[in-house]
């Protein structure tokens, strides 16, 4: 290991390990999986980075990892390379602001998803009413109405916004342990900015550890 090399560490979201962006051309889920945490450990033993994860987002995503049926050879070397660590809520300062801006999006994202359940109810009284219940094409029309409702409120109220204790833990232990945010999620990145926290593309994190692992000299 170099002499006095800095430590640097990172905290893990589970969209880094099921996004197709770390996979090779033709690599599965499972072999995209093991390269990477191999890349971790590498990293961890020769360049002192460490990396974490939230026991909440490691639950998520031994949850998603089974239901794709990866061996136990994933899980056995998750457990090793990726530390466990619950963030420090009541020791972690977040600032009044961050709460302020939390709020002010959430009242701003009730109101766009009013104005599409105001739309969609809207195209439904323009259906002809003669049809209901009898017709197919009604129910087709109905059944439209009803999936664009869905995808347009859940784009108003969730994309891009903090929606679950699983995402504040990440960055409640990132902020905790100034440590950068490895993520595909949109609404992470964008509050680990506000955060003022270091963050970094899951499809972009194997090439960021091999360039480590390049610069300083150390053979994978």
């Amino acid at each position: 290991m170099p002499p006095e090399l800095p430590r640097q560490q990172f905290v893990l979201d589970t969209s880094l390990f099921i996004t197709e962006a770390i996979r090779e051309p033709e690599e599965s889920l499972e072999d995209a999986v093991l390269r990477l945490l191999d890349l971790i450990a590498t990293a961890r033993l020769q360049l002192n980075i460490s990396c974490h994860m939230p026991p909440s987002i490691h639950d998520e995503l031994v949850t998603m990892l089974r239901e794709r049926d990866v061996s136990e050879e994933v899980f056995e070397r998750l457990e090793t390379w990726v530390v466990r660590k619950s963030p420090d809520r009541y020791g972690v300062d977040i600032p009044a602001d961050i709460v302020y801006q939390f709020v002010d999006e959430m009242s701003d994202r009730v109101d766009r998803g009013l104005r599409v359940s105001e739309e969609a109810l809207r195209e439904v009284e323009q259906l002809d009413p003669d049809k209901l219940g009898s017709g197919e094409e009604y129910m087709t029309e109905a059944d439209r109405v009803l999936s664009n409702l869905r995808d347009k409120y859940r784009q108003a109220l969730r994309q891009g916004v903090l929606d679950s204790r699983e995402d504040f833990d990440l960055l409640v232990l990132a902020k905790e342990l100034d440590a950068g945010v490895v993520t595909e999620d949109r609404g992470i990145i964008a509050w680990a900015d506000r955060f003022g926290l270091r963050y970094v593309r899951g499809g972009q994190f194997p090439t960021l550890l091999e360039e480590y692992l390049r610069a300083t000299g150390v053979e994978e």
